[in-house]
């Protein structure tokens, strides 16, 4: 009954992507020539052509569709992955679509219809997808269009993945119990669903019923994994492979494929590509508008520290930052001459003899932290990552926290998801780590705005900042 209800769902958008993009082509033709955006300067032509390449048109996007494969089951997938496969489909039919109008030498069609259709498609087909996926997930939260799953591996992957599936409803996927290679596990319910039996018993519990197998088996009992895959070869289930190895995962993991070879990335940094020059455009321009805007405060500041204790403005300090690399990063100098001269690098403490008057004021206001805007636009720092620490310090840090130096994916930053959260100063190392990972982890530009407005909002100025 399931396996109908998949077709049914299937069908459905299959039809319904073919009705929308009719609709796109009827609809271009309108747009061009019935509300001119452009002057139409060889008259209107007849719609009966362009309604007799309708015929081509469906047969190229239904075919096309169909082949890359965006017919299938995403109950894991996201909307924009959906829209993206979308968008390279319907670029691939659009081609297609002008190659063949070239060579119908017998009418000549606009381009700008063209260029039309294929934005209303975009637009059409990626909301209505969205819609689509939308009404699925409400049904499956309401106990419609489920799956049942089983899952092999009643250890802590295993009870993971299915702690996971029953925190996300929308996926329909009905955790119906485990099978454990323990047999004193079996009857046992762990994260809300039972043991049923053991790996032995595979072959009685792995139903026409089951829709899908998570075999999720921990290191020590990898060998298992050849005899229950001929046993699940021999099911109709849908069998998804966690691999033990996943446990190790612990930064931005992903998978790829390459030559048939499945490749998972550990520890990956989400800034390659596009991420890179957009966050690097956006530090740059955020630079020159700090700089520009806090030059007069600047000159200000420098002025009074330069009158009320010798030597120099600024104070340069080795930090490490992006890949571990070193850099000397620049603030106002807040404290006398050689104040670390007797003591060695410490942490600055409440109340420190070595800060001078404007110097408590600059470390209380984080007006000290301004000229660093310089670093970001030489390209040290940013304006928004893990705020960068001393070489002195991070090699007890690396020792305490084993994690610390995955830090150093990102760029330093001038402010960060830590900081915005309370954590400066003399604060607490781990929970600070925690939001760091947490950042990286979830860096978008549009969280890289959100700090900085929280940044804004909260102040500069903090309890621990001395």
């Amino acid at each position: 009954m399931l396996r109908r209800h998949s077709e049914f769902f299937k069908n459905l958008l299959f039809f319904s992507d073919l009705f929308l993009i009719s609709s796109c082509w009827v609809a271009a033709y309108f747009l061009r020539f019935s509300v001119p955006l452009f002057p139409v300067t060889k008259g209107i032509p007849p719609i009966e052509p362009y309604l007799w390449l309708l015929v081509p048109i469906i047969l190229v996007w239904g075919i096309c569709f169909s082949s890359l494969n965006l017919y299938r089951p995403r109950r894991m997938g996201s909307h924009l992955a959906e829209f993206v496969d979308l968008a390279k489909a319907n670029a691939l039919c659009i081609l297609i679509l002008v190659a063949l109008t070239f060579f119908l030498k017998t009418f000549e069609f606009s381009r700008l219809v063209i260029l039309y259709f294929w934005l209303l498609n975009l637009v059409v087909l990626g909301f209505s997808r969205m819609v689509f996926r939308e009404i699925l997930r409400l049904l499956r939260r309401l106990g419609y269009n489920q799956r049942h799953v089983v899952v092999i591996g009643a250890g802590a992957l295993g009870q993971r993945v299915a702690h996971m599936l029953q925190d996300h409803p929308e996926l329909g996927m009905n955790v119906r119990g485990y099978l454990s290679r323990n047999e004193a596990k079996v009857g046992q319910a762990l994260q809300g669903a039972p043991v049923l039996g053991t790996f032995d018993q595979a072959m009685t519990f792995l139903t026409p019923q089951v829709d899908v197998v998570f075999l999720c088996l921990p290191p020590a009992v990898e060998g298992e994994a050849e005899r229950l895959m001929k046993i699940l070869s021999t099911t109709t289930a849908e069998v998804k492979i966690i691999p033990s190895i996943y446990e190790f995962i612990t930064l931005r993991a992903e998978a790829e494929i390459f030559d048939g070879l499945p490749i998972i990335t550990l520890q990956g940094s989400p800034l390659y590509g596009w991420n890179l020059f957009l966050k690097r455009a956006f530090d740059v321009a955020g630079s020159l508008v700090a700089l520009g805007l806090t030059l007069p405060l600047m000159a200000l500041i420098a002025a009074f520290i330069a009158l009320t204790s010798p030597g120099s403005v600024l104070y340069r300090q080795k930090r490490i930052g992006l890949d571990g690399r070193s850099f000397e990063i620049i603030k106002f100098r807040t404290m006398e001459l050689d104040a670390e001269s007797k003591t060695g690098p410490i942490w600055a403490q409440a109340g420190d003899a070595r800060c001078t008057a404007i110097g408590k004021v600059l470390r209380r206001t984080s007006l000290d932290e301004l000229p660093q805007f310089w670093n970001v636009l030489k390209g040290e720092m940013s304006i928004v990552g893990p705020r960068p620490e001393r070489p002195e310090f991070i090699h007890s840090f690396r020792e305490q926290f084993p994690q610390y130096n995955l830090r150093h994916k990102m760029k330093a930053g001038i402010t960060g998801w830590a900081q915005v959260n309370g954590l400066r100063g003399n604060t607490s190392w781990e929970k600070r780590l925690a939001l760091d990972m947490y950042y990286i982890e979830h860096w978008s530009l549009w969280l890289d705005v959100k700090i900085m407005l929280l940044t804004c909002w909260k102040g500069f100025i903090h309890k621990e900042a001395y």
